[in-house]
């Protein structure tokens, strides 16, 4: 289905592009544009910011495609075969999906672009054998395991305070469970990384800081995942942890500090999958839209479920999902009274967070 509205919107055709422009839009931020020649655009593209947008197999005027890379845009060639393994068997590593240096080349940015071809008989049923392939293997991986959530806005740089909190969060939890994020980039990769050094938290400072050098995935994935990589080299042998991320969301690359990685072609798929395996609970640090979007979406889960299925939600940041974001009053009314009441905490430090999840409560 094409997307002509909210946070992911394909165009397709020079007038959709001049039209959209045309109707006011000043950032591209999710947009992808698909098979455009944009050679004589260069005005217009330089007028409106470009990160976070997806070209892909775009033609471009002399210079601009290194105009759009800079601003933070990912630029892909189009991929006609599907470069993934329909039938796999078990989940995948970093070193998989960056299979080689060049972020352009790799698995990862192969099957994304293949993601967003046209759709046709078999590219859905490519897609529907894979992500079936996902589950039965990440089903397999998790059995014996007990895995703990945390869920924040992907926006947080490595060098923000707030991807630091993450860190030291994931840390904290990793020490008795298995960590679980989306995968991704921000508070997700932060929370990877201290499940990765969970066993020398004394040495995460140092990573925090190497991570700094290169604080955003834009305007280079290469770079930010090399960066990665060395801290990887630097600290090895760490403890396990997982990430569900998805190709829906290809522009924001997947982070190398889980170990285990379920990355699914559907986006609902990998929501409510990345729900379901955190049987020991899961820690919502500040965040936004969809942030907001996995609290309730856990609720209701809770909130139909028995006692002995109810898995603890702790929301970190008293006045954020109070005043900012007020979240908390209504998960609040919704739990009254229910099974799920006791095991639903507002609490104000990452601390308080993780003392809630290692007692169990």
């Amino acid at each position: 289905m094409k997307r002509s509205r909210g946070r992911v919107v394909h165009v397709e055709t020079l007038a959709e592009l001049d039209r959209r422009l045309a109707a006011g839009a000043t950032t591209l931020r999710g947009w992808r544009v698909r098979g455009v020649d944009l050679s004589e655009r260069h005005d217009e593209l330089t007028r409106v910011r470009l990160a976070g947008a997806t070209f892909l197999g775009c033609t471009f005027a002399t210079g601009d495609e290194a105009m759009v890379r800079a601003s933070g845009a990912l630029v892909l060639p189009a991929t006609l075969e599907a470069p993934v393994d329909t039938a796999r068997t078990v989940l995948y590593t970093p070193e998989e999906l960056y299979d080689v240096p060049e972020y352009a080349a790799s698995l990862d940015a192969r099957a994304y672009a293949w993601s967003q071809r046209p759709s046709t008989q078999d590219k859905a049923l490519a897609r529907a054998l894979h992500d079936h392939a996902i589950d039965v293997a990440l089903e397999s991986w998790i059995e014996g395991r007990h895995l703990v959530g945390v869920m924040g806005r992907h926006t947080a740089d490595r060098d923000d305070p707030a991807f630091a909190e993450a860190a030291h969060l994931g840390a904290a939890l990793g020490a008795g469970h298995v960590v679980a994020t989306g995968g991704g980039p921000g508070a997700m990769e932060a929370a990877n990384l201290g499940a990765w050094l969970a066993e020398r938290p004394d040495a995460l400072d140092e990573a925090l800081a190497v991570l700094a050098a290169v604080p955003s995935y834009r305007p280079s994935v290469g770079a930010w995942v090399a960066r990665a990589f060395d801290v990887l080299d630097r600290f090895a042998d760490g403890v396990e942890s997982l990430g569900i991320p998805t190709w829906h969301y290809g522009h924001e690359p997947p982070n190398v500090f889980a170990t285990a990685i379920a990355k699914y072609f559907r986006n609902s798929t990998r929501e409510a999958t990345l729900l379901e395996v955190c049987d020991a609970g899961i820690v919502f640090l500040p965040g936004a839209g969809g942030t907001v979007q996995e609290v309730f979406q856990d609720a209701c889960e809770n909130y139909y479920a028995d006692e002995s299925s109810i898995a603890p939600m702790v929301l970190v940041g008293v006045r954020y999902w109070t005043e900012e974001l007020p979240a908390w009053p209504l998960l609040n009314s919704l739990a009254r009274g229910r099974p799920m009441e006791r095991h639903v905490h507002l609490v104000d430090s990452w601390q308080d967070a993780a003392n809630l999840i290692v007692s169990g409560t």
